[in-house]
């Protein structure tokens, strides 16, 4: 995890309001590799091991657990690796000569690496639902934990792609982090979610065979989140 995403990163159970604190065991090259992150207002504590940030909730259900039939549909679809779909994924974000932090999630979180590649001014935030056995890379933080809701602070990120498909939940925390005029991606999408998109304030630049891109132009969206005091 590089140290910097502690200015964005907020605590999942009491919302986005509520920064993390980094207590942090091994670092190197600006990158924490083993500690924990914080909560000040709950006391919930999330670990970070082997530069990989878990930031589930204790008893949170299989990642299949509440997915509809047409949401798993998307979601199973194979996810293509390599340096084509990675130059695709930066395409579609428009990362062309940009700066700053963007989350992939699902299983084209694969490709992380080789979009870190190709745009080095990126932190690409790879987020997956359960621990995998991927190796670190230069340029990627690996993340564990559930698309919505999402632990970062309002407009904090560059761009965000959901590559397993996404519910109006993850559509509304995608748009809540974005930066304005940043784009937000989802791939295995089902139908209605451009409408979706639209309907939330998002303009909609394609809509085609699964792939929808809408780009970020009104104010964060607000999700409720019952603070614990």
């Amino acid at each position: 995890m590089h140290i910097l995403l502690t200015d964005i990163l907020t605590c999942p159970r009491c919302g986005p309001e509520f920064g993390l604190i980094l207590l942090a065991d091994r670092i190197s090259e600006r990158r924490v590799l083993e500690g924990r992150l914080g909560c000040a207002n709950c006391r919930e504590q999330y670990p970070v091991h082997g530069g990989v940030v878990d930031v589930r909730l204790p008893g949170t259900p299989p990642a299949d657990a509440d997915r509809t039939d047409a949401t798993a549909a998307a979601g199973d679809v194979p996810a293509a690796g390599g340096e084509e779909a990675a130059v695709r994924m930066a395409a579609l974000l428009g990362l062309a000569g940009a700066q700053g932090k963007v989350l992939v999630a699902g299983p084209g979180a694969l490709v992380a690496a080789e979009v870190a590649a190709l745009v080095p001014e990126v932190e690409v935030i790879a987020l997956a639902a359960e621990p995998g056995d991927v190796d670190g890379h230069p340029g990627v933080t690996r993340m564990v934990g559930a698309n919505a809701p999402l632990p970062f602070r309002g407009q904090s990120l560059r761009g965000v792609a959901f590559t397993g498909g996404a519910g109006e939940a993850a559509l509304r925390e995608g748009l809540r982090v974005l930066q304005p005029g940043a784009r937000l991606v989802v791939e295995g999408a089902v139908p209605g979610t451009a409408e979706a998109l639209s309907g939330l304030g998002a303009q909609v630049m394609l809509d085609q065979e699964g792939t929808v891109v809408a780009r970020w132009v009104g104010e964060p969206v607000q999700l409720r989140v019952n603070a614990v005091r």
